[in-house]
């Protein structure tokens, strides 16, 4: 019982910083209907730029939230100059999003370094201890943080008159338009809020899962798998696909081999791909992605 429980502690604990990025993709896939594989890119700046703005002697809290806002300005522009005008095809933005991903991976290595770097827990790192098994303070902090980002995100969607203009964009686009919405400026503020969710995740999780200039590859797939596993679209769909896929992640690797870790996510997609293309929660098809 108590190995059960510390594999299911370690993959929610994950599977929460899956979950926020499978948000980021559904966030942005429901308004514009791209797929921003530079999503990942936003979890390392959180992580990377935080590490050393506190490096320089700037509190972390205040650290944290400028890590924050330079992800938003840069998901700003990735919108602005890349992918606004390259609007209406959908394989051309999918390329364009990679090629930021690659641009994002190589300014990081000059602007930091090509070293992991980690930042001191929030709350200390002493163990808490549940039925034999043990937690750590920040893993709360993750789980927590990702239950606050989920509820604001559903209060901004609908309670807002913002966010039901985001959700009207979403259903649709010349409707919206039709109507009065500014759909270039909600489709830039998906950008923006899509960019703030991955860095808040990148500052929640770097005290126990460490970053690196390059992290966002493999984040961003996986939080791709989770967005599809629970349904491409569905906000509901993705924290229950990235909660999941971690705990998968975590029981594949703790009674078969921690060898078959990452390869778990990839399964998942294929498994997604060829059983249930709309994933748990009916999203959209995978088929238009």
């Amino acid at each position: 019982m108590a190995e059960f429980l510390q594999f299911a502690f370690s993959g929610l604990t994950v599977g929460a910083v899956y979950a926020l990025v499978a948000l980021g993709f559904t966030l942005i896939y429901n308004a514009s209907e791209v797929v921003n594989f530079a999503q990942g890119e936003f979890v390392m700046i959180g992580g990377m730029a935080t590490v050393f703005l506190v490096a320089l002697g700037v509190p972390l809290p205040l650290a944290a939230i400028l890590a924050v806002m330079t992800a938003i300005i840069v998901g700003l522009l990735l919108h602005r100059l890349a992918i606004e005008p390259a609007m209406g095809s959908s394989l051309v933005t999918l390329i364009i999003t990679i090629g930021a991903s690659i641009f994002l991976r190589g300014v990081a290595q000059i602007v930091f370094d090509k070293q992991f770097h980690s930042l001191p827990a929030f709350s200390g790192n002493t163990p808490i201890s549940v039925l034999g098994a043990t937690i750590l303070p920040q893993s709360l902090w993750v789980l927590g943080g990702a239950a606050v980002i989920v509820l604001a995100l559903w209060l901004f969607l609908d309670r807002t008159l913002t966010g039901k203009a985001l959700l009207a964009t979403a259903a649709n686009r010349l409707a919206a338009r039709l109507v009065g919405i500014d759909t270039v400026k909600i489709l830039a503020l998906a950008f923006g809020v899509s960019a703030a969710i991955g860095a808040i995740a990148g500052v929640l999780a770097t005290p126990i899962t460490l970053t690196r200039y390059d992290i966002g590859t493999l984040v961003a797939l996986k939080g791709f798998a989770a967005a599809m596993l629970g349904g491409m679209g569905s906000p509901v769909g993705a924290v229950v696909g990235g909660l999941l896929l971690g705990l998968i992640e975590a029981f594949g690797a703790g009674y078969l081999s921690s060898t078959y870790k990452d390869g778990i996510a990839f399964i998942a997609i294929l498994v997604v791909l060829f059983v249930m293309p709309r994933g748990l929660f009916g999203g959209r098809s995978v088929e238009r992605v």
